[in-house]
């Protein structure tokens, strides 16, 4: 557990200046285009999510895994995962970069009602595969345990991608928050490639040759998890929007973007921690129960951390508002009581669902996935129709609390 809070505290750094750049180009957005403008951008980073997510799949977690279960005998032995991931990256980049391009007004007319802004689309795209090489690298550096690289090219990815987007958006207001949004993660991948490229583990021959079935197959599995992530949550998320956007208007849906916007970067904190300690450590155990016994060592550290931040967030809500928005977001604070209760269950569900990836349990991650992205958007459309945009607040707490309870309860059938 020190370990833990060690990479907690290290983490916690890093996603500080994220939430500070985060914070300030949210800012700059309310200022210069006040709700409606902050629903676009949520809508373009909801797209660039999905689309990174998509093209990312090969790349995280299973390399994470493979990397902290193969790094003691060397770089060769983590190599055929290595190598399967850039290729699987490579064959998605050949299919999703000429589709993108193709649906690109219609995807466009669906995110943001006009077909001019086809070029957003256009955009994310093509940078595709500067985001892959980015998480690449990430994930082995995350994979060896090296938490001070990782923390320290985190921070330099952070400054350098939230001072490009500043400029973008001080240059052609929205439609610079909007390319901003499309490049970001081509940028880190960008800023990463460089800061790696005199790594043992970055030389040709890791990384190019012939890739084992087995190899390529296990990779394929977590690829198949994370499409499922990347096509569930975010487009959840725009279609809860749109949703939004249809029973309660563009201004009301920016309210609601807002708090969201605080929930996700402060949950931050907890996220990268959790993803940069927490899967390789259970990566590294076998048996069910010293998985099960981990999972509760753990949920008795951080769920108390989470309902304090929560807490401390739900005290500091008026100030939050002024602070990072306008006062044209202030009824937003009639949504942060509900919609923290629901954080609070949210990292509980996602502590008990963390062996899904580090056991590669698929078929068990792709139906939670889908089931309570699907949930999500009905319970929205249900509950707004009824309580205004309150209900969307009500649908994510109802959501994660029977999300939480069915993992909950199956915790050792997919831990095995």
């Amino acid at each position: 557990m020190k370990r833990l809070l060690k990479v907690t505290a290290m983490t916690g750094l890093l996603t500080l200046l994220r939430m500070a750049m985060g914070f300030v180009i949210a800012k700059v957005v309310a200022i210069y285009t006040g709700p409606t403008g902050l629903a676009m951008l949520g809508q373009v980073q909801s797209l660039v999510g999905s689309l990174n997510g998509i093209i990312n799949a090969p790349a995280g977690s299973g390399v994470v895994r493979f990397t902290a279960e193969n790094k003691e005998q060397g770089f060769d032995a983590c190599a055929p995962w290595w190598r399967a991931a850039l290729q699987w990256v490579l064959i998605i980049s050949a299919i999703a970069i000429p589709l993108g391009l193709l649906f690109a007004k219609p995807l466009a007319i669906g995110l943001f009602q006009d077909a001019s802004l086809a070029w957003v689309i256009v955009v994310t795209v093509s940078v595709l595969p500067f985001a892959a090489i980015g998480t690449l690298c990430n994930s082995v550096i995350n994979g060896q345990q090296l938490y001070r690289r990782y923390v320290g090219l985190g921070m330099l990815s952070a400054l350098i991608s939230g001072s490009v987007m500043l400029s973008m958006i001080a240059w052609q207001n929205i439609e610079g928050a909007l390319l901003a949004a499309a490049v970001q993660a081509a940028l880190i991948g960008v800023v990463m490639l460089i800061a790696n490229l005199r790594q043992p583990w970055f030389k040709l021959r890791y990384w190019w040759g012939a890739v084992e079935p087995k190899a390529r197959k296990d990779i394929g599995k977590y690829m198949l998890m994370a499409i499922t992530s990347a096509l569930t949550v975010p487009v959840s998320l725009i279609l809860v929007r749109n949703i939004l956007i249809d029973q309660v208007g563009w201004d009301a849906t920016g309210q609601w973007q807002a708090v969201y916007k605080i929930s996700e970067v402060y949950l931050g904190v907890i996220t990268m921690a959790l993803g940069t300690y927490y899967l390789p450590r259970l990566s590294s155990l076998t048996g069910v129960d010293a998985i099960v016994s981990e999972i509760h060592k753990t949920a008795r550290v951080i769920i108390p951390i989470v309902a304090t931040m929560a807490l401390a967030v739900y005290l500091l809500r008026d100030v939050a508002i002024s602070l990072l928005f306008t006062e044209a977001f202030r009824s937003a604070r009639e949504l942060f009581a509900i919609q923290l209760t629901g954080d609070v269950i949210k990292i509980a569900s996602w502590l008990y669902a963390y062996p899904m990836l580090s056991r590669g349990a698929t078929k068990w991650f792709m139906g939670t996935e889908i089931l309570f992205s699907l949930s999500f958007v009905a319970l929205t459309y249900l509950f707004v129709a009824n309580m205004g945009l309150k209900g969307a607040t009500v649908a994510y707490l109802v959501n994660y609390s029977v999300c939480f309870l069915s993992i909950y309860l199956n915790v050792k059938r997919f831990a095995r």
